[in-house]
């Protein structure tokens, strides 16, 4: 089959090269020049595991190219999909889709035959209403359908979500898409991956609606983490007891400094937003967005506590400022909240990561000092921070690190140490949702 994906980023990359390597001859598709002449050299333009052999073995193979002109990719293509970016619109929040619309205009003009159109952007209800209205006034002769089939990849797993669903979302309006659809997932359906066929309206729901939960869900342990600091429970141990009831699962409920990246801080705005417009708010999720947004800074304070109430004139090392790990995304990272926090109370701020350091460095303050490693970081620090769960940062000699340190002083904001672990090297620990003077426990652990 014959794929055209408009939008060579996160989404649209991934998304192709796995297309491509279940056989189907793909097109991505990008304005950019200087994007597409790198992928033709073979040069990735994001982190992400395995990404680089799979794109390099289905280029080989003569499955998976890339141009800047979508003309005649579309004109030969079955489907086109649109993975094209939605940020969040200045000054309202609501989900930009101008590059949406834009490309349904450009599709139009080059429609051959009948064509499926897909959203796999992630787009408000009513959405691929517009795309085919656009499409139809732009090009009454076209025969073509509009196909909503959002993504659920995470960013780090991203090709493993892709191959390995745990279901594979459609929404659709014209019954020929169905046979299309179910062509092009056909190595997945007969994996028994479930194909979820809904009304158009429905599957964009859905995708603003799960990212939305597990917001939530991120959001209640990181109160339950201030709970349990408050009354002196341990928050791993009420994760794992609530975790453990098959009804919640475990699953996104690891206390931290709050959730970012690209999609839980614009599809919840935008979901939010949507709802408002609909006269029917989401007030769980407008509680979600406040409550994350707060987070950030508050955990710039907990490391203050943490060095004595007062940073002014001290060395704060942080370690990790991507969102997550094993990906070189900083969007919403909280690092940048929290970064800004210390600098605002007077502390110098030194950091490293592993991936996202350039990405880092022009949403930092210029002050920030970038370290080659995280002891070079934690050179004459009075703190150390963990903010990235990074798997080299789990098993850090710690003797090292306090003989580098002017304060053997660790804040873990993803509790990936034990206290009583670091104690035995001299260090004064806080972590997240813990009681300051207890000992782990097996469960906690």
């Amino acid at each position: 089959m014959k794929i055209a994906m408009i939008g060579s980023g996160y989404v649209g990359l991934v998304s192709g090269a796995c297309l491509a390597d279940f056989g189907h001859d793909v097109v991505c598709i990008d304005k950019a020049d200087d994007k597409v002449e790198a992928l033709k050299a073979g040069r990735i333009p994001i982190f992400e595991p395995g990404l680089d052999e799979l794109v390099a073995k289905n280029v080989k193979a003569g499955r998976l190219t890339f141009e800047t002109a979508l003309a005649e990719p579309v004109a030969a293509a079955d489907v086109v999909f649109i993975a094209v970016g939605t940020p969040s619109r200045r000054g309202d929040g609501h989900a930009d889709l101008s590059y949406v619309y834009g490309a349904a205009r450009e599709i139009a003009a080059s429609i051959r035959g009948f064509t499926i159109v897909v959203t796999k952007s992630t787009v408000p209800v009513g959405t691929g209403d517009e795309v085919e209205r656009i499409i139809r006034e732009e090009n009454p002769q076209a025969d073509f359908a509009v196909v909503s089939n959002p993504e659920f990849l995470r960013e780090g797993a991203a090709i493993s979500d892709f191959k390995r669903p745990d279901r594979i979302v459609v929404g659709i309006e014209d019954e020929r898409a169905r046979d299309v659809m179910t062509e092009v997932y056909r190595p997945l359906y007969l994996n028994h991956s479930p194909l979820l066929f809904t009304e158009r309206r429905t599957s964009e729901l859905i995708k603003y609606a799960a990212n939305a939960f597990l917001a939530m869900k991120i959001t209640f342990i990181n109160e339950m983490a201030d709970l349990c600091e408050a009354v002196g429970a341990d928050v791993q141990a009420v994760a794992r007891g609530i975790g453990l009831d098959n009804r919640i699962g475990g699953k996104f409920l690891h206390a931290g400094p709050g959730y970012g990246g690209s999609c839980f801080p614009k599809d919840t705005l935008a979901l939010v937003k949507t709802a408002q417009d609909a006269a029917s708010p989401v007030r769980l999720i407008e509680t979600t967005v406040a409550v994350n947004d707060q987070r950030k800074r508050a955990m710039g304070r907990k490391v203050m506590a943490a060095c004595g109430g007062s940073v002014r004139g001290k060395t704060v090392a942080v370690l990790g400022l991507t969102f997550k790990p094993n990906t070189d995304d900083m969007r919403d990272a909280p690092s940048l909240s929290i970064i800004q926090a210390l600098i605002d109370q007077g502390a110098e701020v030194k950091a490293y990561d592993p991936e996202g350091i350039d990405q880092a460095k022009p949403l930092l303050d210029a002050s920030v000092a970038f370290a080659s490693g995280p002891y070079d970081c934690a050179e004459g620090a009075d703190a150390v921070v963990i903010v990235t769960e990074w798997d080299s940062f789990r098993a850090l000699d710690l003797s090292r690190l306090k003989s580098v340190m002017r304060q053997p002083v660790l804040v873990d904001l993803r509790n990936i140490y034990r206290e009583d672990e670091v104690a035995r090297f001299g260090f004064t620990y806080t972590g997240v949702g813990r009681p300051a003077t207890a000992k782990d426990s097996p469960l906690g652990a």
